[in-house]
């Protein structure tokens, strides 16, 4: 039997200048980003309080999240986030360009 594959998750860019990039990702159920690699620092504020997994290719972290509360991370990240809730979830991507 073969495992149905997860949705992708939707990336809309809302703004992109020569200091920034501003992404809307929108999570279904189970849906994910695929693998990919962060080439700039950026900052996450969530739209949607619950949990994403983030897997980095070797272990799946929780990662509980709270609507309008921020965080950010440094260039060179690697992983797959995954939407694990019964409901859409939706944050808000900044990338800071160099």
């Amino acid at each position: 039997m073969t495992e149905t594959p997860r949705p992708l998750a939707g990336a809309t860019r809302q703004i992109e200048t020569d200091r920034v990039v501003v992404t809307e990702w929108r999570f279904a159920p189970g849906a994910h980003t695929g693998w990919h690699r962060h080439e700039m620092d950026y900052v996450v504020v969530p739209i949607t309080s619950g949990e994403l997994h983030a897997f980095d290719g070797k272990m799946t972290t929780p990662a509980p999240l709270r609507a309008g509360v921020a965080y950010n991370r440094p260039a060179g990240v690697e992983h797959d986030i995954v939407n694990p809730n019964d409901f859409e979830f939706v944050f808000i991507e900044i990338e800071l360009k160099p």
